[in-house]
């Protein structure tokens, strides 16, 4: 999933070199890699079937698509299950949240290398 809004304009080559430059992932993996506009009313998705691209677009008619926690540093990937939820409209905006259990882990092993706990935290 791209945190960057891209234009719903876009069609295969675009979104094609977003997902190899933006994503840093193969196009041709038959990976899902999905867009979604600045107002999060639209997404596009591109998939590769072993014979071409696909492209699977959708706009809310009511409502809006989840946000992404923004300051979440990792790759932001979906399970199935939260594909479904995400296309649906869905809430998914704590999911990416990292939880206590992590946050203390993190610290507890920063400070196990010697790192200060400022440092850990941030």
């Amino acid at each position: 999933m791209s945190k960057d809004p891209t234009d719903m304009r876009a069609s295969y080559d675009t979104l094609f070199s977003k997902a190899k430059s933006v994503l840093n992932q193969d196009p041709f993996s038959g990976h899902l890699f999905l867009f979604i506009n600045r107002n999060r009313t639209s997404i596009k998705c591109l998939y590769y079937d072993g014979t071409g691209f696909v492209i699977i677009s959708k706009r809310m008619e009511r409502g809006i698509f989840s946000r992404i926690n923004p300051f979440y540093k990792g790759e932001v990937i979906l399970t199935a299950a939260e594909f479904a939820l995400f296309f649906e409209g869905a809430n998914l905006e704590k999911r990416f949240i990292d939880s206590p259990a992590e946050i203390k882990k993190e610290i507890k092993s920063s400070f196990l290398r010697g790192e200060s706990l400022q440092t850990a935290a941030i």
